[in-house]
């Protein structure tokens, strides 16, 4: 795609998601409102480990796997500018407790088998500790080396690093995935399943007519979607979450593995890492509907 073209039409949202509890399941949407905080309502609440202090994080996968088990969506729609409404939290054998009953850290510290309490702001100077294979490479920008974990590294990552403060982000407010990528990874690696909801994207994209990592080349550049404007950070650096079970989907380290060996590219001061997707904050908010048209400047 030639950077110097003005206001590029490439394709169309075809799904919505966001995350009510960071690293718990999330709900697909028809529509969203949008502010610089991200998709109103995404990683809204998140779980702090009393031990530790450190924001639960799937990136962990001993210690909080188990998140992905856990299903949450809001009881009433959220609205921009008015208080965070509560969230429901269904466990993994269908039973639920909503935010505002007072037990609701107790029933999910005895779930997790970890004391926990569930916040609606991340603490200042947040972190979250992140496993960190052999297959990821060996850079470790902006973390520290905490343990090991069965010869992988695990480290401390600062929170929100690019979003706003006492967010539950990890990185940035946006993350968009192509359908593009998502069938150039079933095409190279054919024995993984690669499906979207591996990758906890809030947009997911298709780009009709166009074949491979389509997103790549949109770092640093606008991407317009309906009346909302995005500011293109970084190719989405990838994760051991990805290769989590969820639902029907098996756990699976090819997942990462063929990535590393497909898609290793450079995301911006980080290095050359395995990636699918891109980061981006919000340039100006309003509103994102299934089926709204993407355009790239």
């Amino acid at each position: 795609m030639d950077a110097t073209m003005s206001a590029e039409s490439v394709g169309t949202v075809v799904s919505l998601w966001r995350y009510p509890v960071k690293s718990m399941m999330g709900e697909e949407l028809n529509a969203c409102d949008v502010t610089e905080r991200g998709l109103c309502g995404d990683r809204a609440y998140g779980l702090v480990d009393q031990e530790t202090g450190k924001l639960a994080s799937a990136k962990h996968p001993r210690k909080w796997g188990r998140l992905f088990d856990f299903r949450a969506d809001f009881v009433e729609p959220p609205r921009v500018g008015a208080p965070t409404p509560p969230v429901r939290i269904t466990f993994p054998r269908g039973a639920s407790v909503t935010s505002e009953e007072p037990g609701v850290s107790r029933l999910l510290s005895e779930a997790l088998g970890r004391p926990v309490v569930l916040m609606t702001s991340a603490p200042a100077d947040s972190s979250f500790e992140e496993v960190w294979p052999a297959v990821k490479g060996g850079r470790l920008y902006g973390t520290t080396l905490s343990e090991r974990e069965e010869g992988d590294l695990v480290t401390d990552v600062p929170a929100a690093f690019r979003a706003p403060a006492g967010t539950f982000f990890d990185f940035c407010a946006i993350h968009l995935v192509t359908t593009n990528t998502l069938d150039r990874l079933r095409e190279l690696a054919p024995a993984h399943r690669f499906e979207a909801r591996r990758f906890r994207p809030n947009l997911v994209v298709e780009v009709p007519d166009r074949r491979g990592f389509v997103e790549n080349d949109w770092s640093r550049r606008i991407v317009t979607v309906g009346d909302v404007r995005l500011k293109v950070i970084i190719p989405t650096a990838r994760c051991v979450m990805t290769t989590l079970g969820q639902g029907d989907l098996p756990r699976d380290p090819g997942v990462l593995r063929a990535m590393a060996e497909h898609n290793r590219i450079r995301a911006g001061g980080l290095g050359e890492l395995p990636c699918a997707g891109v980061y981006a904050f919000v340039v100006t908010g309003g509103t994102i509907r299934r089926g709204d048209p993407i355009r790239v400047e």
